[in-house]
């Protein structure tokens, strides 16, 4: 697979990086005892922006691998392998 796009993978480091502090920030919520409500809210908040970091990449992957694939796979077997990896929980 090629590598991604310079600006694809800038702005997917600047949302990891935003991400990783509010990972930091629910930490220092807990150790200050803070309201359940608001560690709830970020813990939130930060798994919704992991998630969209995780779309931006799968899109990426799936354009660049639909178009890379190797052969002998067919579209329909890279989505298939896509999906399966995406719905792991």
């Amino acid at each position: 697979m090629q590598s991604i796009p310079e600006e694809v993978r800038s702005d997917l480091l600047i949302r990891l990086r935003r991400i990783e502090g509010q990972v930091r920030g629910v930490q220092r919520m807990l150790e200050a005892d803070r309201d359940c409500y608001e560690v709830l809210q970020q813990l939130s908040a930060a798994r919704s922006a992991l998630q969209n970091v995780s779309l931006i990449f799968a899109r990426r992957y799936a354009l660049q691998c639909m178009n890379d694939r190797e052969p002998g796979l067919t579209e329909e077997q890279l989505i298939e392998q896509l999906l399966a990896v995406l719905s792991k929980v």
